[in-house]
């Protein structure tokens, strides 16, 4: 048989507190198969490397690419796959959808050493509409002449946050 035992620290401080939801659903707390302790919110703080009362939020959603030739995925996470629209034009596809169009995405690339470029870019394809299953990215250069263009690029990183 199954036993709960609840136990206080030597001071006798300290308050453990179960409280029902504000809802007539059921619910079941699973402990795991395994002695330890249970995640506590400054063990998971600790565990990001943070710090103080500001909350964490986690990537929902990360990719590294060749945005070069055959695309191809070198590590992800919830990224399904990558879809090559054209020159410089990806779409990043989510395994699971992100709850509403209100994340933000940031990125990195690498280029090619090409002395002619002065910069290189990653933005948002403000051609596709943002979607919660997918970003359109479009990656590209600035020239030392001041020309613009879009280019494939051999690394693209991207990152999605919500």
């Amino acid at each position: 048989m199954s036993k709960i035992a609840l136990s206080g620290n030597a001071s006798g401080t300290g308050t453990l507190t179960i409280a029902a939801p504000n809802t007539s659903t059921d619910r079941t707390l699973t402990l795991p198969d395994s002695s330890g302790t249970m995640a506590t919110a400054e063990s998971t703080l600790a565990q990001f490397n943070a710090s103080g009362s500001a909350p964490v939020y986690a990537a929902r959603a990360w990719v590294n690419f060749n945005g070069q030739g055959t695309v191809a995925i070198r590590g992800s996470g919830n990224v399904s796959s990558i879809t090559d629209n054209g020159s410089g034009l990806y779409t990043v596809n989510l395994t699971t959808a992100m709850p509403d169009t209100n994340y933000a995405m940031t990125g990195f690339l690498r280029r090619d050493n090409d002395s002619s470029t002065a910069a290189a870019y990653l933005t948002a394809n403000a051609t596709q509409t943002k979607s919660t299953s997918a970003v359109a990215v479009r990656t590209g250069y600035v020239d030392n002449g001041g020309s613009v263009g879009t280019a494939d690029m051999p690394e693209i990183d991207i990152a999605i946050f919500r």
